[in-house]
């Protein structure tokens, strides 16, 4: 709700925000006006503006607000002094209005001032302007005409430019009030410029009003002479601009008066290609009558036809395509105009093209279908569509799977969907394509996984997916990144707990290890589950193993532990090791470290005392059973093994997923 009475400058009258509320509205108010004569302390509510806001509430006349404005930019520094000369009668103007309402306008007006930089000035530029320039922009500001036509005397007042490269011309462009800008254009005859433009984007008066999308400012300019073909630094012409804001009018108005339909734009982009982005069927008929073509094909080589594929605009594409637009173009990197249909999803437009020939086995450089594209974007209807139309031939030359994709995009819908039309779980991609990628990834479980994905991987895993597809394998991915679940999942799977990744650092003991040395869960994980704790104690020093163990060269446990960063790490992880192992020897590097622990009486008691008969028929139950029988669900669940027993073997105990899996999550 607005107060009463002048409170807010007419500029901003032409601007909805939604107002907000916060804390007390006077505490806000006098934190800020401080702000408001340093210019900008506070970043919420910027010093000018601000400023401006108080001098309304209680100044009579324009010239008043002038002089304010000069007597602020003298002002002393300290917000403690320009708080105590607030004007007693800005306090009351204050009091006379309910608190909600002056708190939620204030804050209201501070939104609008953060978007409206069109009509502010830093403090610099206040301080260089002239008298008369400020009387200028003031009067645009405010919609005064007849202050505007007396001004007209003062030329170079209107010649004068603000920190941002802005004319009072730019500035009447952007403001709503046609008279303002037609009074300020009187002066086009006296040689002033309307192709003049901003220091920041290169704008022009032209460009801004219709950025601003006002159609009869517009029309002033051009029937002054300006140019319709002059862009901004982008390289926007106006036509172009219009079109993006889906304007008819402005664009009818900007082709009648004289602006080229085919003016190529940033990157050859043309008012056609914005046309079919936007999809205006209005603007797209105005230009082909007006010499648009539909081939024309940007810098990518993307044609209007596939922007309007991509887009999912129908009646677009069919228009386009009545004209004689070629179907089957592809862009540079090979990408056909059905596949940025199929990456739409819109069905309609995909048997449109068909209808019209469209190739559904027409690869990208990359090697990517239609099909590829719809599966990733997770489009069920479209990728039913395609399926019975692209040719086994065309996936294999293509070198990746539809199920990859629909694993990268993390669609378990479209998975489901085509593995039950036969397509194969373990596709793996071909190396060009696996290039793509650095860890060099195969296989779709490889996506699921490394996405996180639990719903994906499971429906690959009870497809049948293999977990050893990839060079980096599967379960070392979930175990760096922590997915617990899928760490499950992958280990009842039939997982190789004690796989090896030597690419990065060979060691003796099974790779896992290394990525979970911070979180016990999943480490314990992996030890319930067959982890060779026992390799972690094998290393060459002190002459325990022989060469037959295989150490050679390789890192040991004792070794990558005494690295600086994991030293800290290396008693509690020992001791959650010996849960797992009879007696083991600790050599004598791995014991200097060790020596430093806490954990380390603790375990030097473990180390010098027998172990438990509990403890070492577990793991002479458990040796006997073979990893192969332990991770065999039938076997584990069959009525030979009864729940607590199954329990003990398992260190279903020590499990702490699967105690409190929520918590851990």
């Amino acid at each position: 709700m607005k107060p009463s009475g002048k409170l807010y400058p007419s500029a901003l009258d032409y601007f909805s925000f939604p107002s907000v509320s916060t804390g007390s509205t006077k505490a806000f108010v006098w934190a800020a006006y401080p702000a408001a004569s340093n210019y900008g302390r506070r970043a919420a509510l910027r010093g000018p503006w601000l400023t401006n806001l108080l001098l309304d509430i209680y100044s009579e006349s324009h010239e008043s607000v002038i002089q304010q404005q000069r007597h602020e930019r003298q002002a002393p520094s300290d917000p403690s002094a320009s708080a105590a000369n607030i004007p007693h009668r800005v306090m009351n103007t204050y009091d006379e209005y309910a608190e909600e309402e002056i708190n939620d306008y204030i804050i209201q007006l501070s939104i609008q001032d953060s978007c409206q930089d069109a009509f502010l000035k830093s403090a610099a530029s206040l301080a260089a302007a002239t008298d008369e320039n400020l009387r200028v922009l003031a009067a645009i500001e405010q919609g005064e005409v007849s202050v505007l036509r007396e001004m007209l005397r003062h030329t170079f007042a209107f010649r004068e430019s603000d920190s941002r490269g802005w004319l009072p011309l730019h500035r009447a462009a952007s403001q709503p009030v046609l008279e303002v800008l037609e009074t300020v254009l009187r002066l086009s005859a006296q040689g002033l410029s309307l192709e003049e433009r901003t220091a920041v984007g290169g704008e022009t008066p032209l460009t801004l009003a219709v950025k601003a999308g006002l159609v009869q400012n517009v029309k002033s300019l051009l029937q002054h002479g300006a140019s319709p073909h002059n862009t901004n630094n982008k390289n926007e012409s106006p036509l172009l601009l219009a079109v993006r804001a889906g304007s008819y009018e402005m664009t009818f108005t900007l082709v009648a008066l004289g602006a080229w339909v085919e003016q190529v734009c940033r990157k050859k982009w043309t008012a056609m290609h914005e046309a079919a982005k936007v999809g205006k069927v209005d603007i797209l008929m105005l230009l082909l009558r007006n010499g648009g073509r539909v081939n024309h094909k940007d810098v990518t080589g993307v044609t209007p036809l596939a922007v309007a594929a991509e887009h999912g605009h129908f009646h677009i594409t069919e228009i386009l395509l009545n004209c004689g637009s070629r179907v089957n173009s592809q862009a540079c990197n090979g990408e056909s105009v059905l596949l940025d249909a199929a990456g739409s999803g819109n069905t309609d437009c995909i048997q449109l093209l068909l209808d019209n020939g469209a190739n559904p086995n027409l690869p990208s450089i990359t090697g990517h279908l239609p099909i590829h594209k719809a599966a990733y974007a997770g489009h069920y209807d479209a990728l039913k569509m395609l399926i019975p139309l692209t040719t086994k031939k065309a996936i294999k030359e293509a070198g990746q799977s539809p199920v990859h994709s629909a694993a990268e995009g993390g669609h378990s819908h479209c998975l489901k969907l085509l593995l039950a039309c036969g397509f194969d779980v373990n596709y793996r991609m071909n190396t060009r394509n696996s290039e793509n990628y650095r860890d060099m990834r195969k296989s779709a479980l490889y996506f699921a996984v490394s996405n996180g994905d639990v719903d994906c991987t499971k429906i690959l895993l009870a497809a049948g997916a293999k977990t050893d597809l990839d060079p980096l394998c599967c379960l070392l991915v979930a175990v760096r990144s922590g997915r617990y679940e899928i760490v499950k999942l992958l280990l009842a799977a039939k997982a190789d707990v004690n796989c090896y990744f030597t690419v990065v650092s060979d060691t003796v003991f099974p790779t896992a290890l290394q990525y979970c040395l911070k979180d016990e869960v999943m480490m314990r994980l992996l030890l319930n589950n067959g982890y060779k704790v026992e390799r972690c104690f094998h290393c060459h020093h002190d002459k325990t193993f022989d060469a037959s163990d295989d150490v050679e060269g390789k890192v040991p446990f004792c070794e990558f532990m005494n690295l600086c960063c994991l030293m800290h790490l290396s008693g509690s992880v020992v001791r959650i090791l010996l849960d797992y192992v009879n007696h083991v020897h600790i050599c004598s590097k791995l014991r200097l470290i060790l020596e430093k622990q806490k954990e380390w009486p603790e375990i030097c008691e473990i180390l010098s005392s027998p172990r438990s008969l509990r403890h070492l028929c577990r793991l002479e139950i458990r040796r006997r059973l073979t990893l192969k029988r332990l991770n065999n669900p039938e076997i584990m669940n069959s009525h030979v093994f009864p729940p607590r027993l199954k329990s003990f073997i398992l260190y279903q105990e020590l499990d702490l997923y699967s105690q409190d899996p929520e918590r851990i999550m």
